[in-house]
């Protein structure tokens, strides 16, 4: 069985693609021959967790993932911006002023629900036939229109502030004790008061929204500047992390595990959304694609199935269904 998902938990500086890439391998180093693979949204090589990999007829589902909400960790450092928003970058802009955890706690409901954000000039987004981060690259000046997005919930995790590292543990960074600011100078006057260097937050956001943009946006708000130095993807669309796999476990795959050690079914990526039980008679006209009609139910989109057999996505409305996506899975009742 070569229908389902693989949810890795991707690691740091491990592309996307290199990670379709592992999967693709490890199939065929097992005898997997010929199967569709597709993912439902990248994650950038800096950071880490939940990328969902579609094979067979799951990747049909791909699009339903990169329109579904998702859940992210981050840690913004206060007092530089950098030019990619993330430790990529290179230093564009800096700030003395540290934050208290009661200021950026008061700030972040001027974040949450539909706000507009500016996506950073390093992104995948096209301009006039090319990235946006290739113009970038080139040296070129590159300017993107504000775009509406929701931030269903944004917090700070707790636990974390001033003296937090990258890595999650105690201690300081870059060497600079506790509530000090490395940027700062004696030539710059007295010293900030004392305040956070790192805060870590969790955001449960829309599709189309930048971590980057919104870590640069509260840094502002907040009257200093920030970059993003670590980013987690907690969740996206029903995959959650206590899901994912390593790229470890994904590799024993190719020398002989089997493959239903790692696989979720294809229904795994619809738990969102309510089954809608068919007959097999039912079933036999869904999958030659005619409408349903009669059918006591409230109009919205359903995962039509006969047994445990998924069929197809389903469109109801006024209690007419009608197939939107088809699954070809050959054991499907007749």
């Amino acid at each position: 069985m070569t229908n389902g998902w693989i949810i890795l938990d991707k690691p740091l500086e491990l592309g996307s693609t290199q990670a379709v890439g592992a999967v693709k391998r490890n199939l065929r180093e097992a005898g997997y021959r010929k199967v569709k693979v597709g993912h439902g949204g990248t994650l950038d090589p800096l950071a880490t967790g939940v990328l969902s990999i579609a094979l067979g007829e799951a990747t049909k589902l791909c699009g339903r993932m990169l329109d579904a909400s998702k859940e992210y960790a981050f840690t913004v450092r206060f007092g530089s911006e950098t030019d990619t928003l993330d430790l990529e970058g290179k230093v564009i802009a800096e700030s003395t002023v540290r934050p208290t955890q009661a200021d950026i706690q008061a700030v972040l409901a001027r974040f949450t629900g539909l706000i507009e954000q500016v996506p950073p000039i390093y992104s995948a987004l096209m301009i006039d036939g090319q990235r946006a981060y290739d113009r970038a690259r080139a040296g070129e000046e590159v300017e993107l229109k504000s775009r509406a997005v929701t931030v269903y919930d944004l917090k700070i995790l707790a636990g974390t502030g001033r003296g937090t590292s990258e890595a999650g543990g105690g201690g300081s960074p870059d060497g600079v004790a506790p509530g000090a600011s490395p940027l700062h100078h004696p030539a710059d006057g007295p010293p900030p008061c004392a305040g956070e260097d790192y805060v870590t937050l969790v955001a449960h956001v829309s599709k189309g929204t930048y971590i980057r943009s919104l870590a640069r946006d509260i840094a502002r708000a907040l009257g200093t500047v920030g970059h993003v130095t670590m980013l987690r993807r907690l969740r996206a669309g029903p995959f959650a992390e206590n899901q994912a796999i390593s790229l470890d476990k994904l590799n024993e795959v190719g020398k002989g595990a089997p493959l239903e050690n790692v696989l979720l079914p294809l229904e795994a990526g619809l738990v969102d959304i309510p089954a809608l039980n068919l007959s097999p008679e039912q079933a036999s006209m869904v999958r030659q694609g005619r409408v349903l009609t009669g059918l006591p139910h409230d109009d919205g989109l359903y995962w039509a199935r006969c047994g445990t057999v998924p069929l197809a996505l389903v469109e109801l409305s006024g209690g007419d269904a009608r197939v939107t996506r088809g699954f070809n899975l050959s054991d499907v009742a007749e």
